[in-house]
């Protein structure tokens, strides 16, 4: 195991010709098209426009002023619970494959940078972090397919029913990591391997427009704008009064739950949603 983490796929590749000139280029045109298809997202689902309008409406709801010492530590946590430990996961095993998934990508993409753009592609320890995160991605990508996605799981679909648009994203993922650790094992720099690694991370990012690759930027921003609404009272501009408030449970359409125990149990929570 330990030899085939110590392969050096980025080495073979530029002692076979390909310069590193050449392969930052190619990182650098991938940096580019996330940026430009994030943009294009953006645009076209106005989520930016959606998420200030959102903000200054908020702001005007405040109950509270909030000063800079606030929001930083509100900034602190959305990066510690929301973003370093994917608080937001209740389920512990969704949460391992979350951060399976989200680490294994990091690791296995700043190690290949780190890689081309010093030129070494054969620096044991960045090789040995490459693999770890390929295989870290493997794993956290198969296992959310198979065992968590939610046309499997809640609705009983197949896992083999695949529709591009919705799952281009998974299937990349899966793709790169594939490819990634195929073209390590079997050592062919130049052969099929190579060019199933350029398609995997081709379509992984240039397909943001029409994957949720964009969702990865806008998720910790999203989290601390909700912690910053329960902070400062504005509640996300949604209703504050609750059910056991006498203005609530004199409201009509409140008629049949005004006797009804506060506590009714766990609801939707129940049980899973596996009903197919």
């Amino acid at each position: 195991m330990m030899d085939f983490i110590n392969n050096t796929p980025i080495a073979n590749l530029a002692n076979s010709g390909m310069s590193y000139d050449t392969m930052q280029t190619y990182v650098m045109v991938m940096v580019a098209l996330v940026i430009v298809m994030t943009i294009m997202d953006m645009l076209h689902k106005k989520s930016a426009k959606y998420f200030f309008a959102n903000a200054k409406k908020a702001k005007t709801n405040a109950t509270t002023e909030l000063g800079a010492g606030d929001k930083i530590g509100i900034a602190a946590a959305t990066i510690v619970t929301d973003v370093i430990s994917a608080g937001e996961f209740h389920n512990p095993v969704r949460r391992l494959v979350h951060l399976l998934t989200m680490y294994g990508f990091i690791l296995f993409n700043a190690a290949t940078a780190i890689m081309i753009f010093s030129a070494d592609g054969a620096n044991s320890m960045w090789t040995q972090v490459w693999h770890i995160g390929a295989i870290m991605l493997l794993v956290g990508s198969f296992w959310f397919w198979f065992f968590f996605k939610v046309d499997v799981v809640a609705e009983g679909n197949s896992p083999f029913s695949i529709d591009l648009k919705r799952d281009a994203f998974s299937l990349s993922l899966m793709a790169t990591s594939v490819s990634a650790l195929i073209w390590s094992f079997n050592g062919n720099a130049m052969g099929w391997e190579f060019g199933f690694v350029i398609l995997a991370t081709a379509s992984l990012f240039g397909g943001v427009y029409w994957s949720k690759f964009s969702h990865m930027f806008f998720k910790p921003f999203a989290a601390y704008d909700k912690r910053i609404t329960k902070a400062d009272g504005s509640a996300e501009n949604l209703p504050t009064i609750t059910r056991d408030e006498k203005d609530q449970r004199e409201r009509h359409s409140m008629e049949l739950l005004v006797d009804a125990p506060m506590d009714m149990g766990l609801g939707i929570k129940r049980e899973k949603p596996q009903h197919y």
